[in-house]
C-alpha cells in the first residue's frame, strides 16, 4: 500500500486496515514458527505498514 493510498483512507477503514494487517502479521508469524516461509521479508514489511496505518491514524485522530 503506497503513502498517498494510506492517507486517502478514512479513520474507520484505518481501523479495519489495521486489524486486517495485524491478524495478517499474527498468521506469518505462527507459520514462520512451524515451518520456515519463503520469504521472511514479508513479515518486516507488514510491521511497517501497521507502522505506517497507525502513524496516519494518529495524524488524522489528533487532526480532527
Amino acid at each position: 500500500m503506497k503513502k498517498n493510498e494510506i492517507k486517502s483512507l478514512t479513520v474507520e477503514q484505518l481501523n479495519e486496515q489495521v486489524a486486517a494487517e495485524k491478524d495478517r502479521l499474527q498468521k506469518l508469524k505462527f507459520a514462520h514458527a512451524i515451518s520456515p516461509i519463503e520469504n521472511p521479508m514479508r513479515i518486516r514489511t507488514t510491521r511497517k505498514l501497521i507502522a505506517q496505518l497507525l502513524t496516519e491514524l494518529t495524524v488524522k485522530e489528533n487532526a480532527s
